[in-house]
């Protein structure tokens, strides 16, 4: 039997959100297997329920709020493993860099991992996936002040773990910017 013109339309708003939740659920859980089973399971259960699913809403911000649930159950039930059971740590360990931009990107993902989970949840629903602070409260359910002040707060500590005071502050530090300016400035004078 061929869908409905409703179930193909929200079949294709969920095939449309799934880039975005592979990357909420990748930002709370830190494994990408772990993450790519989350949104698996979120789909399964927006689909189960699609007759919930008032049209003309935000799907995506229900979406979300399905997968952070779901995340939030399968933790409760966790709670007694391991901390690294998925070996999350072990292979940050065994990662070798082979650019400077890949030592940021593995830099800012470990400061990013000390920030509090809620303020992890907070800064990527805002800063990465684009949500106003009134539709990222509403997916994790807390008042939009709570929202505004735990975005600051994420943002205030991972400067500090970043060590950023200023713009000036990203990318490389003062010896690497100079030796990366070298070859530039000799053939400046070459020229």
């Amino acid at each position: 039997m061929a869908p409905t013109q409703t179930e193909a339309s929200f079949r294709d708003g969920l095939l449309a959100e799934i880039p975005s939740l592979r990357a909420f659920a990748r930002s709370i859980t830190g494994n990408p297997d772990r993450a790519d089973d989350l949104v698996q399971e979120t789909l399964v259960k927006a689909w189960a329920n699609r007759n919930r699913y008032t049209e003309g809403t935000n799907l995506r911000a229900w979406l979300f709020t399905i997968l952070r649930n779901t995340f939030y159950s399968e933790f409760r039930k966790l709670t007694r493993e391991v901390s690294d059971t998925e070996g999350r740590f072990a292979a940050t360990l065994a990662q070798q860099a082979s650019q400077l931009a890949h030592l940021d990107l593995e830099e800012f993902k470990r400061a990013f991992a000390q920030l509090p989970e809620d303020q992890r949840e907070a800064l990527f629903l805002i800063g990465a996936s684009g949500f106003s602070y009134e539709e990222a409260a509403a997916i994790c359910g807390c008042a939009v002040g709570t929202m505004k002040s735990r975005t600051n707060r994420a943002r205030q500590k991972l400067a500090a773990i970043l060590q950023v005071h200023s713009p000036e502050d990203f990318g490389p530090d003062a010896v690497d910017a100079a030796a990366l300016s070298m070859p530039q400035q000799k053939r400046v004078a070459r020229g």
